[in-house]
């Protein structure tokens, strides 16, 4: 074989490498903006709807790996608004397809409405309820009433043993967790509140939905709703201190 043709095949055989070299680069690129795509996928989006306009807070016991956490912030209302127009205005924070939805309390009241509107993957309500009739009658006549105007601000400011056993306050870390939440509310938003549940009208429990509540809750009686879980001894701040068992409640039910 002559030199010119050794040189030759020397070239083509270093071409055929680098061009191999290039081949496998571009392909683990490829492979890692799929992976980096497939793993941004993979962390489905959980929305937060907190208690009577306590903040994100609440929440910050709950163990939800892999999910990404967004807190509903709450926004002013106006006086005469009734609970499903206020859901109307605040679903705007929802920016993804097909969310899960944990709400608290009163929030989980307004996420009943906001699913309405949304198409939900999942929703777990805690401390809450799926519609009118697990609230308490007497509680809707006397707000009917206007009672809701007498509610001081020093209620919110104030705490005192009624209020802690209200709640289900007992340690001092549910009790310093409880000041924290209720002197961070506005007391027109919770007047409010107040008002448009007594005249929240949803009959039709909402679908895909899994109810979580304590047997000592005080605020939504335990003895008016027909939870899919109870927790024994939860009081209404149990997201709190009791989020060990609430989380691998959440967790199972997502992942089913």
């Amino acid at each position: 074989m002559s030199i010119g043709q050794e040189v030759k095949n020397f070239m083509s055989q270093r071409v055929k490498v680098i061009f191999s070299v290039l081949l496998i680069c571009c392909s683990l690129r490829g492979f890692s903006q799929a992976s980096a795509a497939t793993a941004k996928d993979e962390q489905k989006t959980i929305y937060l709807f907190s208690g009577l306009g306590a903040d994100s807070s609440l929440f910050r016991n709950l163990e939800l790996p892999g999910y990404h956490k967004v807190y509903i912030n709450w926004v002013p209302s106006s006086p005469d608004e009734t609970i499903t127009e206020y859901a109307a205005r605040i679903k705007d924070q929802i920016t993804v397809e097909n969310p899960y939805i944990i709400g608290v309390s009163f929030g989980g009241i307004v996420a009943v409405e906001v699913s309405k509107l949304v198409n939900t993957k999942k929703m777990v309500l805690i401390s809450s309820a799926r519609t009118k009739d697990e609230l308490s009658k007497f509680q809707f006549f006397f707000m009917r009433l206007g009672l809701y105007r007498l509610v001081p601000r020093f209620l919110l400011k104030r705490m005192n043993f009624l209020t802690y056993s209200y709640f289900g306050a007992r340690t001092k870390m549910d009790k310093d967790a409880l000041k924290e939440l209720l002197q961070g509310t506005d007391i027109y938003f919770f007047r409010w509140a107040l008002k448009s549940i007594s005249h929240w009208e949803n009959k039709q429990p909402p679908e895909h939905t899994i109810q979580v509540h304590g047997t000592a809750d005080r605020v939504i009686a335990s003895r008016l709703v027909h939870p899919d879980y109870r927790i024994k001894g939860g009081g209404h701040l149990m997201v709190f201190n009791r989020a060990d068992t609430i989380s691998k409640i959440i967790m199972h039910y997502f992942r089913e």
